[in-house]
């Protein structure tokens, strides 16, 4: 089983890596996709897949950091992005929810980073809230569905969903679990397991019955639960269908 999106760079986490990672293993999840946010995080995310072989890195400017990608950032991310840890570019994308940086300028870093990731032969990883419409017609413009990837987090429309996974894999969070996210449990039944990444996004979003505490990888197992029970088969068989996934959504995923 792997974690397809973490923030394992994140103080609450990098601060007892080892232990993290212990309980992961005990777990059952074989690995975890480290992801960076800035220009430090994503040298963070870098450095923890260089010294634990379990992980590996993606690296980039998140939508709300966006007002300071300027030449240097984004120089500076091109050369993380060349190291053998990233099998990935994000995550990337736009959040008009928060709206943390300007929308302008969350459009340019997208683009920019964009032509970056397809300079890289990089997958890409999407964040976005409230600006579906909009990140797809990004995509549309600037050729960004090529390399592949994941739409992390996913909470579209189920119609939208199932679009997005002709092009892209989606990821479910623990968010699956709560009571009152049926609107996710609807999106994880409308696609298919094939186009699904397990994630946690630790420590954000931990699962039912540890939602309001720090999550991290090793809770990627009740979501696999969560999501075998929407898809009346076993545990075993997401296990499976997600690993493979991964895979072939992030095919570096096996180099190193």
């Amino acid at each position: 089983m792997i974690d397809a999106h973490s923030h394992l760079n994140d103080p609450k986490l990098s601060a007892q890596i080892d232990a993290v990672l212990a309980r992961m293993r005990e777990a059952g999840v074989s690995g975890a996709l480290v992801v960076g946010t800035d220009v430090p995080s994503s040298c963070d995310a870098v450095a923890l897949a260089r010294a634990h072989p379990e992980l590996r890195a993606a690296v980039a400017m998140h939508p709300h950091e966006s007002k300071d990608l300027d030449d240097a950032a984004l120089a500076a991310l091109a050369a993380l992005a060349r190291q053998p840890e990233v099998i990935a570019y994000g995550e990337i994308g736009l959040d008009f929810h928060y709206d943390f940086s300007p929308r302008d300028a969350q459009r340019e870093a997208f683009r920019r980073q964009l032509r970056l990731a397809r300079e890289l032969n990089l997958p890409i990883v999407i964040h976005e809230r409230e600006a579906a419409d909009e990140v797809m017609a990004i995509l549309d413009a600037e050729d960004g569905w090529a390399r592949g990837g994941e739409w992390h987090c996913c909470t579209v429309e189920p119609e939208q969903a199932v679009t997005i996974t002709e092009r892209l894999y989606i990821g479910i969070a623990g968010w699956v679990t709560f009571p009152k996210a049926e609107n996710i449990r609807v999106l994880a039944r409308a696609v298919p397991l094939e186009r699904i990444l397990l994630e946690t996004d630790a420590p954000y979003l931990a699962p039912v019955p540890h939602r309001g505490k720090t999550n991290e990888p090793a809770f990627v197992r009740i979501i696999a639960q969560a999501l075998a029970e929407l898809k009346g088969i076993s545990c075993a068989e997401v296990e499976r269908i997600t690993d493979e996934n991964v895979t072939r959504a992030f095919p570096r995923w096996t180099a190193g």
